[in-house]
């Protein structure tokens, strides 16, 4: 089409193993573009309750704790996350949370400063999610900084 850019990336050589489930997500620029693949137990949740993970994509943002809205410093659901440790840390595993809607926010690591507010996420029991941070701080268009929710099962 005129007036569109396309970039190629790859080819990529992959590696799974039998009997496994993954995700897998292109990180940083596009200049330094690399794919993440993380495993994903996708066990069902107890009975009323869900499984969430969150997983730091955003290159250029600093540690982010993640909490319910209104819970003090340090309590978060996950708590001094920094971008791209998820690949070799068990950090990536999902975190049983009872069903609900909740108001999330994304806050600078260690702090009560919100830079992401994540309202009325809905986790529905038997259902596993991962939430994610991606683009970049200063960012614009499709590069700003933002989350996305997306189910595993």
């Amino acid at each position: 089409m005129a007036g569109t850019n396309t970039t190629v990336i790859g080819p990529v050589d992959l590696t799974f193993d039998a009997n496994t489930n993954s995700s897998i997500f292109a990180i940083d620029s596009v200049s330094k573009i690399t794919p993440l693949v993380v495993k994903d137990n996708l066990t069902a949740p107890a009975s009323g309750k869900a499984h969430i993970r969150f997983i730091h994509l955003s290159p250029n943002a600093p540690g982010v704790d993640v909490s319910v809205a209104g819970q003090p410093q340090g309590s978060g659901l996950f708590v001094n996350r920094t971008f791209n440790k998820t690949i070799t840390d068990p950090e990536s595993a999902f975190t049983p949370v009872d069903a609900g809607t909740y108001n999330l926010e994304v806050r600078l690591a260690n702090t009560l400063t919100v830079v992401l507010p994540l309202n009325g996420v809905n986790l529905e029991a038997g259902k596993i999610y991962t939430v994610f941070a991606r683009g970049f701080v200063g960012g614009s268009g499709i590069q700003q900084l933002n989350a996305q929710i997306i189910v595993n099962n």
